[in-house]
């Protein structure tokens, strides 16, 4: 082999946020030539990202509380908690952030996120109550950070999953991607949402585009995910198969993740394999059934949601 690849990334020192990343591919023997190519390449394309960053910056006004901004860090470290705790944890961090500056609309957006996560997870004693927290958070979220990318990509994924207007999250998801195109979260979640529209091409084109533009983001459980499913819905089990597998590997206790995985394999046929998945989703659901699956799941379309329910049917999940 006398190939060379080179993959710079930036990244903001102060948040971990990607800004910008490029992969460059030549001959070992040619490779000062290449790193002409680099160079000129960084040079023509981070000035002006960095000028969109800080005009973003700008219109974005973060909060000059700095103790508020230690504890949204501290949430959006615990952004995929793996247990109940940890989303209590992260919920209380953002709640504490939203206390010390009532305007913070990341905050918000963080906030509703948890909310969002505790309801889908099944980690709440009050479903009702916590759906209307999600979007209380979310809508809040929207209205202070009409400039803000993060906040309106938080609060799209929150309209769309718990309160079911998946069109109304893809519009804020669509804002938040005009806003930072790099914003690896934004295309993260309209993934997902096309799911929910029955866009399931649209839906991995999305999903790969973040896993490109930030591969190590703590978020990219969710375009796993999104893989997943979107695969599951379009008959490519194998496929769905395989990005199920890369979601549990962090987090063995995934519920969602074991719900897809049984769902697979009973779609296809896998017998022993389907009854053991839906064996370990019982017992970290225990109370999840046939009947009450659309309750806890995004909204998806009917034929898709048929398509799910049959394969946990399959998979032995009592009606």
């Amino acid at each position: 082999m006398n190939q060379v690849r080179i993959t710079p990334q930036l990244i903001d020192a102060l948040s971990g946020a990607h800004l910008w990343a490029d992969r460059f591919d030549g001959a070992l023997e040619d490779v000062f030539d290449l790193e002409d190519r680099v160079a000129a390449r960084v040079a023509s394309e981070i000035e002006p990202r960095l000028a969109q960053v800080e005009r973003e910056r700008a219109r974005r006004k973060p909060t000059a509380n700095l103790g508020a901004y230690d504890y949204y860090l501290r949430a959006l470290a615990n952004c995929y908690p793996t247990t109940r705790e940890q989303g209590e944890e992260g919920l209380r961090f953002a709640c504490k952030a939203i206390e010390l500056d009532p305007g913070f609309a990341s905050a918000y957006g963080i906030a509703a996120w948890f909310h969002t996560r505790r309801t889908s997870s099944q980690w709440t004693t009050d479903a009702v109550q916590e759906r209307a927290d999600a979007l209380r958070m979310a809508r809040r979220a929207a209205e202070l950070g009409k400039e803000d990318a993060f906040s309106l990509a938080f609060a799209g994924f929150a309209f769309a999953l718990v309160g079911r207007e998946p069109e109304y999250g893809a519009a804020l998801a669509d804002r938040a991607i005009e806003l930072n195109p790099n914003l690896a979260l934004a295309w993260g979640v309209r993934g997902w949402v096309s799911i929910m529209l029955g866009e399931h091409d649209t839906a991995i084109d999305r999903a790969a585009r973040a896993m490109r533009l930030s591969p190590l983001d703590p978020f990219m459980r969710g375009p796993h995910m999104t893989m997943a499913v979107a695969n599951l819905m379009s008959g490519r089990y194998a496929e769905a198969l395989s990005w199920a597998a890369k979601v549990l590997q962090p987090d063995p206790n995934f519920a969602p993740a074991w719900r897809m995985t049984a769902a697979m394999h009973g779609l296809a046929g896998n017998v022993a394999e389907a009854r053991a998945a839906c064996a370990r989703l019982r017992e970290l659901e225990p109370l999840l059934r046939v009947s009450n699956l659309r309750d806890v799941i995004a909204p998806y379309r009917p034929a898709d949601l048929a398509r799910f329910e049959e394969g946990l049917r399959r998979a032995g999940l009592p009606e």
